[in-house]
């Protein structure tokens, strides 16, 4: 794994001079902070040796290089996920090349159901803990000590000055937020009104196909991690409807520009 992270990673920088200080991975319609980005580069993934391909639809695979609000960064426009086929190791393998980028802060987005009763669909959620329900770990086989230790410490994985700078952002700029516990699914079926019984019962807020697995290996690699979810359709019982992807791109699409100004601000803050 080491010798395919330095070999990407050398195959970027020939592309771009810019060193990020920040990561950004945007989900399931949540594109629209690019547009906030001073771009320098970009480079498609299909281009990037070792890197998988993103093949979801509201996903467009590009790694985007520029500055936001005084920061240099790099975003993953569109991400990858376990239900695509790739297995953990690779559905995390840019989080490694960013941290070996220079990257120090992770800050990623997603599409969620909300299982909390009080949440409403377009709700903004950040995520304070999270709970692992992937059938694999992105940790599982040898440790490669020079990336992280062997039993990573994941008691804060969500960083808590973070999360407060965010909500008083919130605050000040009138947007309701919600804050709660993320649980992650392999997916690619949106849950059952029992399994979505079983997130809440369990003590999950909201649940997704993604994040967790990228927020364990940044913390392996000891990168402070934020996250925000957009609540897109609700597991609550007596609200269950039928929902597609469309659906869940199109209220993604609707409330990012919220998002887009809460990431913005807590960035031009640090």
């Amino acid at each position: 794994m080491l010798e395919k992270i330095n070999q990407t990673k050398a195959f970027i920088q020939s592309k771009t001079h810019l060193k990020p200080e920040l990561g950004i991975i945007l989900g399931t319609g949540l594109g629209g902070l690019v547009d906030e980005i001073t771009i320098q580069d970009v480079i498609t993934y299909k281009d990037i040796p070792n890197f998988p391909l993103s093949t979801v639809e509201g996903h467009s695979g590009k790694l985007i290089f520029g500055t936001l609000g005084g920061k240099s960064v790099v975003a993953m426009q569109g991400r990858f996920h376990y239900y695509e086929g790739y297995n953990m190791q690779e559905v995390t393998f840019p989080v490694r090349v960013m941290k070996m980028l220079g990257v120090s802060r992770l800050f990623v987005s997603n599409a969620s159901g909300g299982v909390n009763p009080t949440f409403e669909i377009g709700d903004l959620m950040i995520i304070n803990d999270h709970i692992n329900f992937f059938p694999a770990h992105p940790l599982t086989g040898k440790n490669e000590k020079s990336l992280g230790v062997r039993f990573p410490d994941l008691s804060e994985a969500y960083d808590k000055n973070l999360i407060k700078k965010a909500k008083e952002i919130a605050e000040q700029l009138d947007i309701k937020v919600q804050e709660g516990v993320y649980m992650g699914l392999s997916g690619p079926s949106f849950e059952t009104p029992a399994e979505y019984r079983m997130v809440r019962i369990l003590g999950a807020d909201a649940v997704g196909m993604s994040t967790v697995p990228e927020i364990i290996v940044a913390r392996h690699m000891g990168l402070d991690c934020f996250a925000m979810s957009i609540i897109t359709d609700l597991g609550v019982e007596g609200k269950i409807v039928e929902v597609t992807h469309e659906d869940v791109q199109n209220v993604a699409m609707k409330a990012e520009k919220k998002m887009t100004r809460i990431m913005k601000a807590l960035i031009e803050g640090l």
